[in-house]
């Protein structure tokens, strides 16, 4: 059995995912993932364990190279 993921991390890249709905002090808010594209191929790349557990983070739900910004 694997350890319970964290909903603050993004499951591709272990970074910050900005998730407001994971963040207690936002919580009731859409987080900013709603209204912005996802990547098709940065949802392929998810764990199935974590779809629907953790948001990617902006860099990788837009596929960005990680030197630009995000």
């Amino acid at each position: 059995m694997s350890a319970p993921s964290d909903p603050t991390r993004c499951p591709l890249c272990g970074q910050s995912n900005q998730c407001t709905q994971a963040d207690p002090t936002s919580a009731g808010q859409d987080c900013w993932c709603f209204a912005v594209p996802i990547d098709p191929a940065a949802l392929a790349r998810t764990p199935p364990q974590e779809i629907d557990r953790s948001c990617l983070c902006p860099r990788c739900a837009q596929a960005l190279p990680p030197n630009a910004p995000s």
